[in-house]
């Protein structure tokens, strides 16, 4: 059984008044890849910050490897873990070796300068973009600077890995290679997903949240229930078994109500016509 690794112990993030994650507890082991998902302002990103320690829980705690993390240090927690979040803007003047390098700063005066370097190509290399060294970051495409954070990321070694919807602004083709290659690393990872259909072939565990509460925490297949994500989304799922390959395709459909005999909305012009 792997070790435990964060732990969440009833976790609230309260602003205004109001709850933004109510009472949340979880755990992450060590090689797990956990997919926080839910609606727009289900809590999923301000739970990812407590989680990471960007943001202090109003109420609960949270646990790296048995450690509470509001009594460690951000210089300790920078060995542990590393985050790619969703407004990561890097001067795009910076050389893309230098950005990644920046990886290695919580680890300074700990290895010769060689190996420190070797750590970055590793990195570069892994994210496929040892080809790009010679660029700046604002030379890189918008899949390019994504991996460019991913590598930087890398490049710390940390313990565990979070992602905040890592997949914004990628065409399909590339959110799904982004994430193939997250899953290649054989890190522990805690990433907020927006595109259902990529969590099933990504994570080996799903938080789903609504209403800032955590919903349900289970393996994809029994998280992306029918009646769960019709429930939480409000949209419809379907398991298809793949024409030509030997795997099953989870199918998410946004009901038609237009098309219903009891709809009221046509997407004819001319049945609103006088």
């Amino acid at each position: 059984m792997s070790a435990l690794l964060l732990e969440a112990r009833d976790v609230t993030a309260t602003a205004n008044g109001r709850n933004l994650v109510d009472g949340v507890s979880l755990s992450v082991s060590a090689g797990e890849r956990l997919a926080i998902i839910g609606p727009n302002g289900a809590g999923k990103t301000t739970l990812l910050r407590m989680l990471c320690g960007a943001l202090p829980p109003s109420a609960g705690e949270v646990r790296l490897s048995g450690r509470r993390l509001d009594r460690i240090t951000p210089a300790e927690r920078a060995l542990g873990m590393a985050v790619v979040g969703q407004t990561d803007q890097p001067d795009p003047r910076l050389a893309l070796i230098d950005y990644v390098e920046l990886g290695r700063v919580p680890h300074a005066g700990f290895r010769r300068r060689l190996e420190e370097r070797d750590i970055v190509v590793e990195a570069l290399r892994t994210t496929g973009l040892l080809p790009l060294l010679g660029r700046t970051i604002g030379e890189l495409s918008g899949g390019e600077r994504q991996r460019a954070q991913l590598a930087r990321a890398i490049a710390q070694e940390p313990r565990i890995l979070f992602l905040d919807e890592p997949t914004n602004h990628l065409d399909p083709r590339a959110r799904g290679e982004l994430l193939e290659l997250v899953a290649g690393f054989g890190m522990t990872v805690v990433a907020v997903l927006h595109d259902l259909a990529l969590v099933a072939p990504f994570a080996t565990r799903v938080a789903m949240m609504n209403n800032a509460r955590l919903q349900v925490l289970a393996a994809p297949h029994d998280a992306l229930t029918q009646e769960l994500i019709r429930d939480v989304f409000g949209i419809d799922v379907f398991r298809l078994r793949h024409p030509t390959e030997d795997r099953e395709l989870t199918v998410f459909d946004v009901p038609n109500r237009a098309s219903s005999p009891s709809g009221q909305i046509s997407l004819n012009p001319r049945s609103n016509t006088p």
